[in-house]
């Protein structure tokens, strides 16, 4: 397929982020195509979470363009409210911690979103929710609270949610990483399953083996750039970079 016949659901150009004198990210760019899966790896501070939250702009970025679905905004001007909250529908956002509301059942936290934001019909939002649920396993937890399951039953949770607003990407900001061990094949599982399905993912991981498995394109970070990207038999199985080798060998061999 020539790169004209690609359909990108992300292009990223040139994106800054700063905190105070901490410049996180430095001229960020790179490209996801429709049906395929990012990973993001590198170190911790390297910026790669950063990268994510400025993609659905729960970090604004300083300087840069970024197309998400059918819509782009170019950070290094001003950008309207309305403008702002039209860009961040266009994606999903799992996060790292659940983020799930205590207060509400599984089936109200999955149904939040269609019925609040997208004021979308009560009755398809409801019936899609139980969809929603029964494919990540949980059809039968709809009417518990988020105490009552475990974690991988809450970020699962928190992956249907994501899915119910139909984002043109789904972001995961390290998904297992607050799991109990035993619990991550369950969460890893349904990702895999969302990548055959065709859903466009952008997935910042440590599980190097995970991110082997699953993606169509790494991207290496470290001090704020890309420092490598490529298919994970390029950028994993034989980095270019000896600072991405570096960090692989710590990583997979560790003492």
């Amino acid at each position: 397929m020539t790169e004209a016949n690609v359909e990108y659901r992300v292009v990223a150009d040139g994106v800054e982020k700063a905190f105070g004198d901490n410049k996180v990210l430095r001229g960020v760019s790179f490209k996801v195509a429709r049906g395929t899966v990012t990973t993001i790896i590198g170190p911790s501070g390297s910026g790669k979470t950063t990268v994510l939250r400025a993609l659905n702009a729960l970090d604004v970025p300083d300087a840069g363009v970024i197309q998400i679905g059918d819509v782009d905004i170019d950070f290094s001007k001003p950008v309207s409210k309305d403008r702002l909250r039209e860009y961040q529908a266009q994606s999903g956002f799992v996060f790292q911690s659940h983020n799930l509301f205590p207060n509400k059942t599984v089936l109200q936290n999955v149904t939040e979103g269609p019925l609040i934001a997208q004021k979308r019909p009560a009755d398809e939002v409801r019936a899609e929710a139980i969809a929603l649920l029964d494919q990540v396993g949980l059809a039968e937890k709809r009417d518990q609270y988020p105490y009552e399951l475990s974690g991988g039953q809450q970020q699962r949770v928190g992956i249907a949610r994501a899915l119910a607003l139909k984002p043109k990407v789904v972001l995961f900001d390290e998904p297992t990483s607050a799991l109990d061990p035993e619990l991550v094949g369950e969460v890893l599982k349904v990702i895999k399953d969302l990548a055959v399905e065709g859903w466009t993912l952008v997935i910042v991981t440590h599980d190097i083996q995970f991110a082997r498995q699953v993606s169509s394109q790494v991207l290496f970070t470290d001090q704020g750039v890309i420092l490598e990207q490529g298919p994970p038999a390029e950028v994993i199985g034989n980095p270019k970079e000896e600072r991405t080798r570096q960090f692989l060998e710590r990583v997979l061999n560790p003492l």
